[in-house]
């Protein structure tokens, strides 16, 4: 079966200031639990409280860059790289850059809000 997605499900972002997520494939957008697929715009100086979600993040940078924390330290990912986050593993995404960032997310499992855990405050 082959199944056009014709527009995104707009999603409300977490963190300051909004942030911009497409969902194209979800638990929103198409009923998919085993994957999520999204685009993100992110504005300068966004960024979201740490988490530790239950699903595998994998992220494309198509523009700008997104500064990833985690307990192994800070990484600069730019266009044309991409990161991984493993399930389980605490981390924290930000665009504090002027150009903020373009990027794509993919969650396996899909991405849902009781899976993402993120920290208190």
């Amino acid at each position: 079966m082959i199944r056009i997605i014709s527009e995104p499900v707009r999603i409300a972002a977490h963190g300051s200031p909004p942030k911009q997520i497409e969902e194209f494939v979800g638990r929103l957008s198409s009923d998919t639990r085993r994957v999520s697929l999204a685009r993100m715009n992110s504005p300068a100086g966004w960024g979201e409280p740490g988490q530790t979600p239950e699903f595998d993040e994998l992220t494309l940078v198509l523009r700008g860059a997104v500064v990833v924390e985690s307990s192994a330290g800070t990484q600069r990912v730019t266009a044309g790289q991409a990161v991984i986050a493993s399930a389980g593993s605490w981390v924290r995404y930000s665009t504090p850059e002027p150009e903020g960032a373009e990027y794509i997310a993919v969650c396996l499992p899909a991405f849902a809000p009781d899976l993402v855990h993120r920290d208190p405050g």
